[in-house]
């Protein structure tokens, strides 16, 4: 049997995971879930990786939402504990590795939701991404709800999710959906080409800038810059402080160990 995730290390501390089928536009289902959380707690346990991208394979889809044949007969009830246990979009939002989206085709549904809870996002033009769940009587259940908003503004998460319209890679660059809609022959160059600009950097200072960005969805101003400035404090205690603080003094490239 295909296994249904790949996952690989790369060269210059980037990893790479590949939602593996394509005959089913990367359809997410139970045999991938679980699979993305093997490969998620693998990874942040692996000091040689410091960058994530996550993509589909082929070129056909990123991820077309979830497998739909799991809704059928499925109870509320049965439904809701799978939802609970099932929970990849905090796990990926909660890595504490930056995660980047490689969007390579349809993005629709739970594909759209992963890809918001991923750091960053760079689509092909050639992309098609939207939450269609309003064709089947139903409504975001993976976060589109909440973190569409927050990226695009209440307007467009409306529009997006009331109409079920799917938009192209160049619109969602415009909206603020993802950083980047390049032609889909420069997709990869350009991924890997951002997650080897923030691989270099130190993993201390990855993981607190994270947690310090995501920590101004939930906090006021006051209590957020106090967890900034927390944050900020601790650094001074790692090697690699001392040594992007040496190499700029003595004008070279830093070398950051994770320590």
């Amino acid at each position: 049997m295909r296994d249904v995730l790949l996952v690989e290390k790369l060269d210059g501390h980037i990893a790479r995971i590949t939602v593996n089928r394509p005959d089913k536009l990367n359809a997410l289902n139970g045999q991938v879930r679980c699979a993305v959380f093997g490969a998620l707690d693998a990874l942040g346990a692996d000091d040689d990786v410091r960058v994530v991208v996550l993509t589909g394979a082929g070129d056909r889809a990123f991820i077309a939402g979830a497998d739909i044949s799991e809704f059928k007969d499925a109870r509320p009830v049965e439904q809701y504990r799978a939802m609970q246990r099932g929970d990849i979009y905090g796990a990926v939002e909660s890595f504490p590795k930056p995660v980047i989206a490689m969007i390579n085709g349809f993005c629709l549904g739970g594909g759209c939701e992963l890809a918001m809870a991923c750091d960053m996002r760079v689509a092909s033009t050639a992309a098609r991404i939207g939450q269609p769940e309003i064709n089947l009587g139903l409504i975001p259940g993976a976060g589109g709800t909440q973190r569409l908003p927050r990226l695009v503004g209440e307007g467009w998460a409306m529009r997006l999710i009331m109409s079920g319209e799917l938009i192209t890679g160049e619109k969602a660059e415009q909206i603020g959906l993802v950083e980047a809609a390049v032609a889909p022959e420069e997709l990869e160059g350009h991924v890997m080409e951002l997650a080897s600009k923030i691989a270099v950097r130190s993993p201390l200072a990855l993981q607190a800038a994270k947690e310090s960005i995501m920590a101004a969805r939930r906090m006021p101003l006051d209590e957020g810059l106090k967890f900034e400035r927390s944050w900020f404090s601790l650094l001074f205690s790692t090697d690699d402080m001392a040594e992007g603080v040496g190499a700029f003094l003595e004008k070279r490239k830093p070398e950051f160990t994770g320590s």
